[in-house]
């Protein structure tokens, strides 16, 4: 008895260490898939910081310059508060003419006062010339009075006594304002700051911010009914045989967007080969309008994103075996039902991505209707372009980009709910 209780004595320390072996098994492995992820981490952080340099941090510069209103909070910040209890219905206090000249006084570039200048006068038409006019008399003799300094500045532009100027003083006085969000969508503040719609003949950009979307969908529901039996024959070939097509539909991709352009001009003008080829044929006996307009537009937009629809739709098309159009014939099928009850669904994510891929890359396309079409013919991005680069109004264009942006993520969570119960449900 007392040898087997000796010899059952170390069992305790056996389990013991055991444990103890678990647990640094345990540890290390731990260890180890930690360092993988530190590698993984830092074999993306290049990635990373590339997405947060380039879209991430422009995306946010854009969304806070489309309700950022800097031009008079920087410069008339005196005029601004001493219009903060101004009810913008009686002529200004003699106080704001006095803050008005300080402010004028101390902005050091006629660069800014010429942005400030911009900024009013699309508020007010005229407040350019009455900014800078103003400007240019500053400073004032020193040690003049309120009232001495209102009597100076109604003597220098008889204009100040008008109340539209000074509510839009008012009006702008804050860093931060939606004045240009609601202009994107045909709204706008009034100068007691209730929202109305902007007058009928002064509407537009609904009007544009739809023309875009149609535009963008019609060429989108062309490139599937082109692409799709384009993809379909291409999954039936050898692979040899689908290479070599499948070059000629890249070629887009590997010539210039100027080029391209030039070759439609050549192709649609009334004197050019579709003209004198449909003429020659005897389908018209007069060249059709094909350029400067919508028609053009569409046509080279839909040859341009052709690839975006077939390389997606491809690459579905290819994975679904033969096998399933076979069974469903000799199961009784045929081969028109087949396809349509038993392919073409099996095809729907490639052309949910493809189309997706077409809608949102048209939409924002610039050069092609900008060259190719009419003035009814451009979109927002051209918009965009005009009050960044000809009217400098860097507020508006980012107003104008950020419903643009707004509206496509909407559109495409939309798409990721009904897309996805639709699969679900087949």
């Amino acid at each position: 008895m007392t040898m087997n209780t000796a010899a059952a004595a170390p069992a305790p320390m056996e389990g013991a260490s055991s444990r103890l072996a678990g647990a640094s098994l345990r540890q290390q492995l731990r260890s180890a898939e930690r360092r993988r992820n530190l590698q993984a981490f830092s074999l993306t952080l290049p990635l990373l910081v590339f997405l947060v340099a380039v879209f991430i941090i422009p995306l946010a510069s854009l969304l806070v310059r489309a309700v950022e209103n800097p031009e008079v909070a920087d410069t008339l910040g005196h005029t601004g508060a001493a219009l903060a209890d101004w009810d913008r219905a009686s002529a200004p206090p003699a106080a704001a003419f006095a803050a008005l000249a300080r402010d004028l006084t101390a902005i050091p570039e006629t660069a800014q006062a010429g942005a400030l200048a911009r900024r009013l006068n699309s508020e007010v038409s005229g407040a350019r010339s009455l900014i800078m006019s103003t400007y240019r008399a500053m400073p004032l003799q020193e040690g003049l009075s309120d009232e001495d300094i209102r009597t100076t500045l109604l003597e220098l532009d008889e204009r100040w006594a008008e109340l539209p100027y000074w509510q839009a003083i008012a009006k702008n006085a804050a860093r931060w304002t939606p004045d240009y969000l609601l202009a994107s969508v045909d709204l706008r503040r009034t100068a007691d700051g209730h929202i109305t719609a902007v007058p009928e003949e002064a509407a537009a950009f609904r009007d544009i911010l739809w023309r875009t979307f149609e535009m963008s969908a019609t060429v989108t529901l062309l490139a599937i009914l082109i692409g799709y039996p384009l993809a379909y024959w291409l999954s039936t070939l050898s692979e040899r045989q689908a290479n070599l097509m499948m070059i000629l539909v890249l070629v887009p991709f590997w010539t210039s967007v100027l080029v391209r352009i030039a070759a439609w001009i050549v192709l649609l003008q009334n004197n050019g080969l579709t003209n004198r080829f449909l003429m020659g044929i005897g389908l018209i006996d007069e060249p059709l309008a094909l350029l400067f307009n919508r028609t053009g537009v569409i046509v080279a937009m839909v040859h341009i994103l052709l690839p975006f629809l077939i390389l997606p739709l491809y690459s579905v098309m290819k994975s679904i075996p033969p096998n399933y159009l076979r069974a469903a014939i000799s199961l009784g099928s045929t081969p028109l039902a087949a396809f349509f009850r038993v392919y073409v669904p099996q095809t729907y994510p490639g052309v949910a991505a493809g189309g997706l891929l077409v809608f949102i890359t048209s939409i924002g396309y610039y050069v092609t209707p900008a060259l190719l079409g009419g003035a009814s013919d451009q979109m927002l991005s051209y918009y965009v372009a005009q009050y960044t680069n000809v009217e400098v109004n860097w507020g508006m264009a980012a107003a104008l980009g950020s419903v643009l942006l707004v509206t496509t993520l909407i559109l495409y969570a939309l798409y990721r709910k009904f897309g996805k119960a639709e699969l679900s449900m087949g």
